[in-house]
């Protein structure tokens, strides 16, 4: 495994080129939502979670951004990379359901991953086990009635030990997640709930880790205010970057463009 360190704005550049890269040769779309929500992941990964500490993505959508942090430390190689999307292949489009230690659950974007995370924080509290369940999610899947009820049962039994974070880029599949069901922004919506809200940039490192380090003794909700696209000029801010794959000029365009970032 890769030695813990600090971050440079070197290795989330690096980490970019290796996601569109992997989509890219794969043919694959979704780029907009990993892009948004891989610097938080990278941070995580690197600094945050401890051998103890399960993360788990709801946000299915951006299991390329899960992989390629991974990598980022040294949890998967490049020959798992390159199978990514590919026939037969441990690394598919959404997170597995077995085969990668690292991921605990199959997940995908139907807004299921707050209740097994809030599960899993119970567990781990029964069982008198340490360790901070950290859970990935959209915006747009708290238009789902189950996370809602995921968030009750978390506020209840006041699981301290469960850190929601939310990548609140305001686009999903079929358009903003004001125009489909307006709840933006959703941080005003979680202020009844017996949680600690803290509304951050979801693209600066410093302010990630500054929110991780405090240690509530109620369940926390992150919001990460991102951008669907980010670094890449001709995906930021479009719907249209949650479904297309990249051609080749515009991988080329893509990769030089964090390189003169």
């Amino acid at each position: 495994m890769v030695e813990r360190k600090c971050l440079t704005p070197a290795d989330f550049t690096r980490a970019r080129q290796r996601l569109l890269r992997m989509h890219f040769e794969a043919g694959v779309g979704h780029l907009g939502g990993n892009l948004s929500a891989l610097d938080a992941m990278l941070v995580l990964f690197h600094e945050h979670l401890g051998p103890a500490d399960p993360f788990i993505l709801s946000k299915g959508h951006s299991a390329g951004a899960l992989y390629v942090a991974l990598w980022s430390v040294g949890r998967l190689g490049e020959d798992d990379l390159v199978q990514f999307h590919k026939d037969d292949t441990l690394l598919a489009g959404h997170p597995p359901a077995r085969g990668v230690a690292d991921i605990l659950f199959a997940t995908g974007s139907l807004g299921h991953g707050l209740s097994l995370a809030a599960g899993t924080a119970l567990g781990l509290r029964l069982l008198r086990r340490a360790g901070e369940v950290v859970c990935l999610t959209s915006d747009g899947e708290w238009q789902e009635g189950s996370t809602w009820e995921a968030l009750i049962f978390a506020c209840h039994h006041q699981l301290a030990n469960l850190t929601i974070l939310v990548d609140h880029n305001g686009l999903q599949g079929f358009g903003s997640t004001a125009d489909v069901a307006s709840m933006s922004p959703l941080w005003d919506k979680l202020q009844g709930f017996d949680l600690d809200v803290e509304v951050i940039d979801g693209h600066d490192p410093q302010a990630l880790r500054a929110a991780l380090a405090v240690r509530p003794n109620r369940p926390r909700a992150i919001m990460l205010r991102t951008v669907k696209g980010h670094g890449v000029s001709f995906l930021e801010g479009r719907m249209d970057s949650h479904y297309l794959p990249l051609s080749e000029a515009q991988y080329h365009q893509a990769v030089a463009e964090l390189v003169a970032r």
